[in-house]
């Protein structure tokens, strides 16, 4: 019997060793990464063998045209990401030859505008030839994106010296929304987390921070006109966002090209709403008594639209863009239908039994009290699967991943502006290599009218907080979440995975080099000696 179990242990063991060797030798092939390639791919690029040196103690970024406080502190911060050093210790003018080139002509055509919005100008024109390097763009904003692409083109070659091709880039964004969410309410992310993910960000063209600021779990948003809502609705006061905190994350993403767009959603995902504000959340009955629950905001009290009024006055005045995501998802609509005042108010209003009327008629108020501080407004796409009639000012955002692609063709027939979220979800983890799956998500992918292609303007990826906090949100963040970026930023076209890989292995080389702790995609390699040597 002992002989018998033996042999079926040393059968099994060997049947699994056996197979996950023939699984990782499939699976996780090495992949070598390419040198000086840029990600996202522009839309039109070519390189020639043209070599030219850079002696970074020479170097500078000249602006030929308009400037202002955003060009000026890209230059600095270009300077450092490139060649390691600032600006004011460049007082070396080393004996140069041939072939070397010393500066980037930055040449902005218009005036800068003090803040990114939807539908910002983010073109530019790179040309790196003998007779110098020159980047056009018309805007500040394309300014940003080409001195990204520029940075991604010079390698390291000695402490020293660095290189660069002969290169041609036109290039414009396909989508003009390219997002990505963070949740700060499940866990509490630290100021300087989300600016070094605000910085990652940049460095792949993404030009919206959706800020989920809160949940059910946690309300870190310090209100003036509310304060008790972060002292009763936080964690504790070391996990809140001050004002002056969210002045200088506001800040930091305007001088990177990248709105941000806070989300306050509700009636549902509001219960750390109601720690604070009496009477804000309906009270949930088993029979003919509250039991002690809370449901949804409550739609039939007056006092509900006083609160959001005087609450949505102040985020208008708090977050410069012109959008705020006013959530609206997962409504459950069981506590509504227990409270007794409820039932009353429908009968009132004739909805008959139809809570979806009822969701309609709180989001209608929503809505209005937004508009009424000159706000434009996202939601999730649930108020316009249940039938509410909204105004087509709305971007609806697709977030459930089943289906998804009917949901953007349904949505974009009845009209909206639609950004496609569901099949980018960050914080779903498995083993293997995951990123070819996003790689081959194109939102504008169904059998819909040019009409309503146009309506989709673009995408989120989105990194939900159950389960990272400050400790490896970065790192399981990116580089998986460029992937979105190259698909939302590239050509319709530029959809081959295969030839993708060894770009997205040195993006991953070039984040590591620039002090992101971005985790491996492909699985087994190394990355060149030309991201090893120190800057």
């Amino acid at each position: 019997m002992a002989k018998t179990v033996a042999l079926f242990l040393f059968v099994y063991v060997a049947g699994i060793v056996a197979g996950h060797g023939e699984y990782r030798g499939k699976e996780t092939m090495s992949v070598t990464a390419t040198l000086g390639m840029p990600w996202p791919m522009p839309q039109q690029y070519s390189s020639t063998q043209e070599l030219f040196t850079i002696n970074r103690n020479a170097f500078k970024f000249r602006a030929t045209g308009q400037s202002c406080d955003i060009l000026e502190s890209a230059f600095f911060r270009y300077q450092t990401i490139i060649f390691g050093l600032r600006e004011e210790v460049l007082k070396f003018h080393p004996k140069l030859r041939a072939g070397t080139l010393t500066e980037l002509d930055v040449n902005v055509k218009n005036k800068c505008d003090r803040y990114p919005y939807l539908g910002m100008d983010e073109s530019y024109n790179l040309t790196i030839a003998a007779s110098g390097a020159i980047l056009n763009s018309n805007s500040v904003w394309g300014a940003l994106r080409g001195i990204e692409t520029f940075s991604q083109l010079v390698l390291q070659q000695s402490t020293d010296m660095f290189s660069v091709n002969g290169t041609t880039v036109v290039d414009y964004p396909r989508f003009q929304h390219r997002g990505l969410l963070l949740d700060t309410s499940r866990h509490f992310l630290d100021v300087t987390i989300i600016k070094q993910n605000l910085l990652a960000m940049s460095q792949s063209k993404f030009n919206v921070f959706h800020w989920h600021i809160v949940d059910d779990q946690s309300f870190p948003y310090t209100s003036n006109n509310f304060p008790d809502m972060s002292k009763m609705g936080g964690y504790d006061s070391r996990h809140i966002y001050t004002q002056d905190q969210i002045a200088e994350i506001i800040e930091y993403a305007r001088i990177l090209g990248i709105r941000v767009v806070p989300e306050f959603d509700s009636p549902g995902h509001s219960q750390s709403w109601g720690k604070s504000i009496k009477d804000l959340l309906t009270k949930c009955y088993s029979g003919s008594k509250p039991n002690g629950q809370y449901g949804p905001i409550d739609p039939s009290l007056e006092s509900s639209y006083g609160f959001l009024a005087k609450f949505f006055a102040e985020i208008g005045k708090v977050f410069p863009d012109h959008y705020v995501h006013l959530g609206g998802d997962e409504v459950n609509f069981d506590c509504w239908k227990s409270n007794p005042n409820i039932t009353a108010f429908m009968k009132q209003k004739n909805f008959g039994t139809d809570y979806a009327k009822l969701e309609e008629y709180y989001v209608q108020r929503l809505l209005d009290i937004v508009s009424g501080v000159n706000k434009g407004y996202m939601i999730w796409q649930e108020v316009v699967d249940n039938n509410a009639k909204i105004p087509k000012e709305a971007v609806v955002e697709i977030y459930r991943n089943q289906a998804y692609m009917l949901d953007v063709y349904l949505t974009t027939l009845k009209g909206y502006r639609t950004v496609l979220q569901a099949c980018w979800y960050l914080d779903l983890i498995k083993y293997g290599v995951q990123w070819q799956a996003f790689y081959a998500c194109d939102p504008r992918n169904f059998n819909g009218t040019a009409e309503q292609k146009k309506l989709v303007i673009g995408g989120e990826t989105c990194m939900w907080g159950e389960y990272v906090d400050n400790t490896n949100v970065i790192s399981r963040t990116w580089p998986r979440a460029s992937v979105v970026a190259e698909r939302l930023w590239s050509a319709q076209s530029v959809k081959d995975a295969t030839a993708a890989a060894p770009r997205l292995e040195e993006h991953r080389c070039r984040m590591i080099k620039r002090g992101f702790p971005a985790e491996s995609v492909n699985g087994p390699g190394y990355c060149p000696q030309e991201y090893s040597i120190p800057v």
